[in-house]
């Protein structure tokens, strides 16, 4: 097992901002058709290493990142899980987001479920008054963690940056009031 300093963990998933070093398998996860299949369009190796070095800087202005996220028990990069900052034109935005994308054999185990309750726990500490998350309404596995993280429907929207694709849209969006 290897020794990485999380920022914060739950029982079996460590939290942490991003290193060169998982660029391989972070570009694998974002190039996989079936793992993007609700967004825009798989990622190239350059487009996930601009999105590593973006969740860093947002890190550093903000305090909190979509996170690397390790499996304790071996280390392993599970994927991401953790909260962003939305400013796309919306009656909701600027907002914070929460979201995850793990790699496929990870799905089913309840990892999303258990990392984006503990990501919740961390909004709540660093005194976010709400947290907002949107996926394709299409995307019944990613509403459902919304669901069972204790965060409310609140309405369907066409989300702007997808308007090319009559698939995604419309988004489902939920949030949490802490």
């Amino acid at each position: 097992m290897k020794t990485t300093q999380h920022l914060f963990t739950s029982p079996r998933l460590g939290f942490r901002t991003w290193k060169d070093s998982d660029l391989d398998v972070f570009s694998e996860m974002n190039s996989d058709p079936e793992t993007m299949k609700y967004f825009e369009k798989p990622l190239s190796k350059e487009e996930s290493k601009a999105m590593m070095e973006r969740m860093n800087k947002q890190y550093e202005d903000k305090g909190y990142c979509y996170f690397a996220v390790d499996l304790l028990e071996t280390g392993e990069l599970l994927g991401m899980i953790g909260m962003g900052w939305k400013t796309f034109e919306a009656e909701f935005t600027p907002c914070v987001d929460i979201g995850w994308r793990i790699r496929r054999t990870f799905w089913n185990q309840g990892f999303t479920t258990e990392g984006a309750k503990r990501c919740l726990k961390f909004a709540k500490q660093l005194s976010l008054a709400e947290v907002m998350s949107f996926a394709s309404s299409a995307n019944k596995a990613s509403t459902r963690v919304m669901e069972k993280i204790g965060m409310e429907y609140w309405l369907d929207f066409d989300h702007p940056e997808l308007k090319k694709s009559k698939y995604l849209n419309p988004c489902s969006l939920y949030r949490i009031s802490f």
